[in-house]
């Protein structure tokens, strides 16, 4: 039985690394109220490879913002990793995303006056990691997801399937709960789709916890679940 409190939940390999019960978000129009999201109730597994899927002013993006921790529910409970964040100010929200949600975005987010090594590195900025040790990781990651020959090239000198490989390798820096993406191969043509689509599969192989918001079908099939959202609503496949 999850409490209603801001203490964490007992958290264990049966327990579901998200969970969201009756979760709304109102956002207020002057006086109207406009609901986006009514009683959501979603649990994600962990080592599970989830599909977010929904038409346009669905609350689709609405979603992704509460699961990424960029905004708070108006109502319901949000537990991520056994803790209710629903109940956390910006500050604590903002550790959240620092050190249990790794991002991948459709536009990479890349800052064009640094190369790979350290774009990869930036997140390490902010939980600690000595210079050394960030240039080693990043230097790893950069090699996993097939960039060790372009460590030094800039955002400007790589391919759009190049730069969200380095989005890729920064997004698991600090080994995230979750690796949440939006719309990743929404900027790239078909050959780099693929390659980024291969990349996210051998990351779940791996254990890791995907949850892909996306329009293609064609990745939502590749996930494990495809979790619909319509007009606020979940529904499940």
């Amino acid at each position: 039985m999850i409490r209603h409190n801001d203490k964490p939940m007992n958290f264990n390999a049966d327990t579901p690394i998200l969970l969201m019960e009756r979760l709304c978000k109102s956002y207020l129009l002057g006086a109207v109220e406009l609901k986006v999201l009514r009683e959501v109730a979603l649990a994600i597994n962990s080592g599970e490879y989830v599909a977010i899927m929904g038409p346009s002013g669905s609350g689709k993006s609405t979603l992704l913002n509460m699961i990424g921790c960029l905004d708070r529910p108006t109502s319901g409970d949000y537990w991520l990793g056994g803790q209710n964040v629903a109940l956390l100010d910006d500050d604590e929200l903002s550790l959240i995303r620092g050190s249990r949600i790794g991002f991948i975005f459709q536009s990479f987010n890349l800052i064009n006056q640094l190369n790979v090594v350290e774009n990869i590195e930036v997140p390490m900025y902010y939980q600690g990691y000595s210079e050394h040790q960030s240039a080693q990781r990043a230097r790893e990651l950069a090699t996993m997801v097939g960039l060790g020959e372009r460590l030094g090239h800039r955002p400007s000198e790589l391919s759009g399937g190049q730069q969200q490989r380095v989005a890729i390798a920064r997004a698991l820096v600090n080994d995230p709960l979750i690796i949440l993406a939006d719309e990743p191969t929404g900027n790239l043509d078909s050959e780099s789709g693929t390659e980024i689509l291969k990349i996210l599969m051998d990351l779940h192989r791996q254990g890791k916890t995907l949850i892909v918001v996306t329009h293609d079908e064609h990745i939502a099939e590749s996930a494990g679940r495809i979790v619909e959202i319509f007009d606020g609503q979940i529904r499940h496949r």
